[in-house]
């Protein structure tokens, strides 16, 4: 149940950011630029309001409830994380490349339509071995601190429900703020980005085990 009541507040929190997204994005990256301080903030702020926001308040739901209790603290961030990342970003995914796989080794006209495409959207389909190396290497990374940080603000919103600790919800919102650095990906290089957002991962989580801790010790 824990994986029921986690994706309801993941996909909730993705519809509202594809609900705000669709609409603005296009406007917001005109006015402020695709590199710069505004289209971080928008990317940010919707984390925060919307991820980690769902995610207190469904903890707030379902524990109120008496449909979850203080056990299912970890396994509730860790839900949010495999949602994302096994989910979203690694099945979906997986099913896309098969398709794309089943088409391009097939001789037909669709096939090299598709082939055209790809090579002109995505060229990193067809990068040599060493960049294909390098680009999974930083994507094993992106994901692993994807992971933290979903935990982090997940373990923190549930926990600051079951210690009726709003503090240590405010502590977790800053956590999804980590987007306002995606416009500057391209611009610091991947390899800086990758470390960047790691170390903020690894901090999140030992912020939040810290700040319940505390918590605890003041009860």
């Amino acid at each position: 149940m824990v994986l029921v009541y986690s994706l309801v507040a993941y996909s909730v929190a993705i519809a509202l950011k594809y609900a705000v997204q669709i609409p603005t994005i296009n406007a917001v990256t005109n006015y402020f630029g695709s590199v710069s301080v505004g289209l971080g903030i928008y990317y940010g702020f919707q984390t925060v309001f919307f991820e980690v926001g769902l995610a207190y308040f469904v903890a707030w739901y379902v524990i109120s409830h008496g449909l979850l209790e203080r056990k299912d603290a970890e396994a509730y961030g860790s839900a949010l994380a495999f949602w994302e990342n096994a989910v979203l970003l690694g099945i979906l995914s997986l099913i896309n490349l098969t398709a794309y796989w089943s088409i391009l080794s097939s001789d037909t006209p669709l096939a090299q339509t598709v082939y055209s495409q790809l090579k002109a959207n995505s060229p990193g389909l067809f990068a040599s071995a060493s960049e294909a190396l390098r680009s999974v290497a930083l994507g094993s990374v992106e994901r692993v601190s994807s992971i933290m940080l979903h935990f982090a603000w997940g373990y923190l919103c549930f926990m600051a429900v079951i210690l009726h600790k709003k503090r240590l919800f405010l502590i977790a919102l800053p956590m999804g703020f980590v987007d306002f650095l995606v416009p500057f990906a391209s611009s610091i290089g991947l390899v800086v980005f990758e470390a960047v957002v790691f170390t903020l991962a690894v901090l999140s989580v030992i912020v939040a085990w810290y700040a319940v801790k505390h918590e605890k010790q003041e009860l």
